[in-house]
């Protein structure tokens, strides 16, 4: 059973919507209407939401940057955009951060429900081939491995030196290194959290191949990545931007990278019940760095052993020239308090801002939002967001209960951009409205 929330700064088509998924048969819990971005927001960091459905145009923050922000909380959640206009640039955009469709206004009912249905049914069976072999017997399921030729040069890519030069065999393009901007991703999957012994060698190749189709799948509008087997039969992939994609979006670049990490962790685990680490290397320019980059993503791994409760790792998050020797607990601990206290002291400072976003707040900390959003919560107790709300909430209050503020106006002072979207929030936070509090 999924939770879909639906967006549109029009409430009779957000109500029609709605209304068409609620007599629609299909297997859905429950259905939000949310009529702003950042309200939509909200739904997505409070709550479980399996699919977004979003239009395009809507006042402060339009359906694309919904969808991004988004994907930064939560990037296991799917999206489909709609639109009154048939733009190539936003349908392209939307495309590219994932969205799994595109419809033009005026709606046609049947075809808006076919589209649901076929984005509730591809996230019920996300690899179907490699899933098959978890439901029954399969001795004999047949595995199509990857072509070796072209998988082992493109390891050798990874392994070899920045000066090396002279490569025998396939070029660059031929292997499909077109960049010229790259990154490497690694995913290494781990076969005892449960502790069962029952797992044959055979078992195991089975998993591999599985997770391997879990990436291409997640990757498959990702343009000219590549994703295949290492050595050791973990998963490698190799991410690359043209000199336009990296002048569009420089900064988004390692928020995606993060998403895409983190929804490998996700699915893997979901549909395999096993975790799996996964390293992230920064974004270097040409092919000669692919080792540099394979080397990164190696090394942010490493960390697993120290923060035994996280599983995805950039490179760019840690001070590694701190790190010559062995970091002690006490020197990490230490760090990163120092990170928690500093973004406690920034949301104390802005939690009054219109759309105030964990990258904005993770950039003054120069990490990344993921690694903030675990340090935060694991030595606070509380996501960022709770954070934020609590602030925004305590305020609220004290000022219906000893101002005479109308609720427009304290809603703009806690940094809410509507009246009732603020009521909405107060609401589920204490129990009671606005009004009924000020009675």
């Amino acid at each position: 059973m999924y939770n879909i929330l639906v967006v549109d700064d029009e409430p009779l088509i957000c109500k029609g919507l709605a209304g068409l998924l609620t007599t629609s048969g299909l297997a859905i819990e429950g259905i939000i209407t949310a009529y702003s971005g950042q309200e939509a927001l909200d739904y997505i960091r409070m709550g479980d939401i399996d699919l977004l459905v979003t239009d395009i145009q809507m006042g402060e923050m339009n359906g694309i940057e919904l969808m991004q922000q988004a994907k930064i909380v939560k990037p296991w959640v799917q999206t489909i955009i709609i639109s009154a206009h048939e733009t190539f640039q936003y349908a392209q955009r939307a495309l590219q951060l994932g969205a799994r469709d595109y419809l033009i206004k005026p709606l046609n009912s049947e075809q808006f429900l076919d589209s649901v249905r076929s984005v509730l049914l591809k996230m019920d069976k996300p690899v179907p081939q490699a899933l098959e072999f978890l439901k029954g017997d399969h001795e004999h399921f047949r595995m199509e491995e990857p072509p070796s030729g072209r998988t082992e040069q493109l390891n050798q890519r990874l392994c070899a030196e920045p000066e090396q030069s002279g490569w025998s065999g396939m070029r660059e393009q031929e292997l499909g290194l077109i960049g010229p901007y790259f990154a490497v991703i690694k995913m290494k999957l781990e076969y005892t959290d449960d502790g069962d012994q029952s797992y044959t060698v055979h078992d195991n190749r089975l998993i591999q191949y599985a997770a391997l189709n879990i990436a291409k799948e997640l990757l498959e509008q990702e343009p000219h990545t590549l994703a295949f087997y290492s050595p050791e039969r973990n998963i490698n992939i190799i991410v690359q931007w043209s000199e336009q994609e990296m002048e569009e979006n420089v900064g988004g670049k390692i928020n995606h990278l993060e998403m895409i990490g983190r929804s490998l962790h996700h699915h893997v685990a979901q549909h395999l019940k096993r975790n799996c680490t996964v390293g992230i290397s920064q974004i270097l320019r040409g092919p000669e760095f692919l080792s540099v980059l394979s080397r990164q993503a190696d090394k942010a791994m490493l960390w697993r052993e120290q923060l035994h409760d996280f599983h995805v790792f950039y490179y760019g998050d840690f001070n590694w020239h701190n790190y010559a020797q062995e970091t002690s607990q006490e020197v990490l601990s230490n760090q990163s308090n120092r990170i928690v206290e500093n973004t406690r002291q920034y949301i104390e400072h802005h939690y009054r801002q219109k759309g105030l976003t964990i990258h904005e707040v993770a950039r003054n900390n120069h990490v990344s939002p993921n690694y903030l959003s675990y340090l935060f919560k694991k030595y606070t107790g509380s996501s960022l967001w709770e954070y934020v709300v609590k602030l925004r909430m305590e305020e609220s209050r004290a000022l219906i209960l000893n101002t005479d503020l109308r609720r427009y106006e304290i809603a703009e002072q806690v940094g809410y951009e509507s009246p009732e979207h603020f009521s909405k929030i107060f609401k589920k936070y204490f129990g009671v409205s606005p009004s009924e509090l000020k009675k």
